[in-house]
């Protein structure tokens, strides 16, 4: 009886969160550790599917970096990175579609439809999608997104699917371009003015020490730029918090940076006052900054 009783008053501390969100569009970002582990990757496909059943709209906008290593790997293709990026020559990007349209898609569309979703997959070639333009000669075909069509995926949520959305654009020339996984679902967030975007990572949050893990809960934009100047932001840090303040920028009401590697965090994220990880937005002053003296 006890155990009915928690259920009942978890059930009904979500309440409030139900009515708030419904019918609102989450886009969730989902790379990382949590796709590799196959117990992580169960409980995000679970949640996915649950906040589809509790009224929201969500969209997943996935990675698969360490796929297209593996394969790459197998298919005895060099590997060349320039100024922390991948060169994507015409061979890797057909590699790179393989892998995240033929692969992790058509997966997480399969796992999706077997816990009682109904998903669709596509792709930033889809309906001209992710329309792209190429960063630089250097880095091949590597490319920024320049306008995003949200067409396809609003008609999929109006239609009641999920929309699994692969990061690979396109020229609209019939050239396909690699594309970020974070500037993905940001862009896309933005387009659809969605209400929330959650980026699962692999680290607790947005850390003024990442030795000491302590984690600061709100980052308003306009202290971006102070972080960054005393080195909290850093490293791997600036692109994903830049993609956080773009997302905000573009109409997006609040973005999260989440610790995928736990068990069912975007729920703990959707449905409780506590919230997990960081949060950034324009709502409140910052939480939980370290300023240097």
């Amino acid at each position: 009886m006890n155990e009915i009783a928690n259920k009942v008053e978890t059930m009904l501390e979500a309440l409030p969160y139900l009515s708030k969100y419904a019918g609102k569009i989450v886009v969730i970002k989902y790379g990382g550790n949590a796709m590799i582990n196959e117990e992580l990757k169960a409980n995000v496909i679970k949640d996915v599917v649950l906040l589809k059943a509790m009224g929201l709209k969500p969209v997943l906008c996935h990675g698969g970096g360490p796929g297209i290593n593996k394969m790459l790997e197998q298919l005895d293709i060099p590997v060349k990175f320039i100024n922390g990026l991948r060169y994507t020559s015409a061979e890797i990007i057909r590699v790179v579609e393989m892998v995240l349209i033929g692969q992790v898609n058509s997966e997480l569309v399969g796992r999706i439809n077997a816990q009682g979703g109904k998903a669709v997959g596509l792709s930033g070639i889809s309906g001209n999608l992710f329309q792209c333009v190429q960063r630089s000669e250097e880095l091949g075909y590597v490319g920024d997104v320049v306008k995003v069509n949200a067409e396809p995926v609003l008609a999929m949520l109006d239609a009641g699917f999920i929309p699994v959305v692969a990061p690979v654009g396109t020229d609209g020339q019939g050239n396909s371009f690699n594309i970020n996984g974070d500037t993905a679902a940001s862009k896309l967030a933005g387009a659809l003015k969605a209400e929330k975007l959650m980026i699962l990572t692999d680290i607790e949050g947005l850390c003024n020490d990442i030795k000491v893990r302590d984690v600061i809960s709100y980052l308003n934009v306009a202290d971006v730029q102070g972080l960054k100047d005393q080195g909290t932001i850093a490293g791997g840090m600036i692109p994903k918090v830049d993609c956080c303040v773009q997302a905000i920028e573009e109409g997006v009401t609040s973005v999260h940076i989440i610790d995928g590697r736990q068990p069912h965090s975007m729920l703990y994220e959707a449905f409780s006052t506590e919230g997990i990880g960081t949060t950034v937005g324009t709502a409140q002053p910052s939480v939980g900054i370290k300023w240097n003296k």
